[in-house]
């Protein structure tokens, strides 16, 4: 049975967005990336973040894209950071860098296994030993902006989802001021979490995460490494269309809008889009929500 979503047709309040992007790792990703990064600026996300590989690995690549993001676009860059594979005098080094290339906003993560996902996490004995001695860490260095990793449906690693809450509320403890949502696909479970949280007496804005689906096998690969449960509806509106490029572009837009107008007309003002580096789907969909470049100029303009 498909979800039952409720699309807004009259003119549901525009929601805020941001984006997240990941460095290069080649001339042809660089120019890709920088592509999208153009596109999507006209948009005025809140944020963009830009993301860290497994044990640092693209420590050097994520500083160089945010320190270009600082001094090139408009945008208000986030850097992520994870605990994994150093020293806590190594991560301090890092942050202290983001610091001086004008970087307030740092979306700190424990990371996952140096091994990979399914592999059992080990902190660095010298290192910090989870997200929210990270956090504690941030802003002991400076007053910086901190995002934090939430999961509707539970870390892969937690015992239960009260305990997965249990260690959110830490990370707020120690200084988050925001939570992005590990992505989803059923609505309902964001909200029943984000009902769950609130009743634990956490109260920073908890945004949700969106992936809209370029690849649905790969997606749903990842969505089972992650805890993401991927609804049997989902499945059936990508059958058959393995080699049809075309018309899976065009369901995920459809499926992602979809998503999107029911989050808004539901409540949720602030959205989040894992980009995976390509701006076309992503324009569309805020395009379908409000979000278009001529409006963010208006809003800007009457500001002023």
């Amino acid at each position: 049975m498909m979800n039952a979503f409720r699309p807004s047709r009259h003119g549901s309040r525009r929601p805020k967005v941001s984006f997240e992007f990941f460095p290069p790792k080649s001339d042809e990703m660089e120019v890709a990336l920088w592509e999208s990064v153009r596109r999507l600026e006209p948009l005025g996300p809140s944020f963009v973040s830009v993301t860290y590989g497994a044990g640092g690995s693209t420590r050097e690549r994520t500083h160089a894209t945010v320190k270009r993001m600082v001094e090139e676009t408009g945008f208000k860059p986030a850097a992520h950071l994870t605990c994994v594979s150093a020293s806590r005098d190594e991560v301090d080094e890092v942050i202290r860098a983001y610091w001086d290339a004008g970087v307030r906003h740092v979306v700190a993560l424990r990371g996952d296994p140096a091994g990979g996902l399914g592999t059992a996490y080990e902190p660095h004995p010298q290192g910090y030993h989870q997200t929210s001695d990270l956090v504690a860490g941030l802003k002991r260095i400076g007053d910086f902006e901190v995002t934090v990793s939430a999961y509707p449906e539970k870390h892969p690693e937690a015992a239960s989802l009260d305990a997965d809450i249990d260690a959110l509320k830490k990370k707020v403890d120690a200084g988050a001021t925001r939570a992005i949502t590990q992505f989803f696909f059923d609505n309902d479970v964001y909200f029943r979490y984000l009902d769950k949280v609130r009743a634990a007496g956490i109260d920073i804005p908890i945004l949700p995460g969106i992936v809209p689906v370029q690849n649905f096998k790969q997606t749903a690969n990842f969505a089972r490494k992650t805890g993401a449960s991927v609804p049997q509806w989902l499945a059936d509106r990508f059958e058959g269309l393995e080699d049809d490029a075309a018309t899976r572009r065009l369901v995920a837009a459809a499926v992602c809008a979809e998503q999107a107008l029911d989050l808004i007309d539901r409540g949720a003002g602030d959205l989040h889009f894992y980009t995976m580096n390509k701006a076309d789907l992503v324009y569309a969909i805020c395009h379908l929500v409000g979000v278009k470049p001529e409006a963010v100029a208006a809003q800007a303009a009457a500001a002023e």
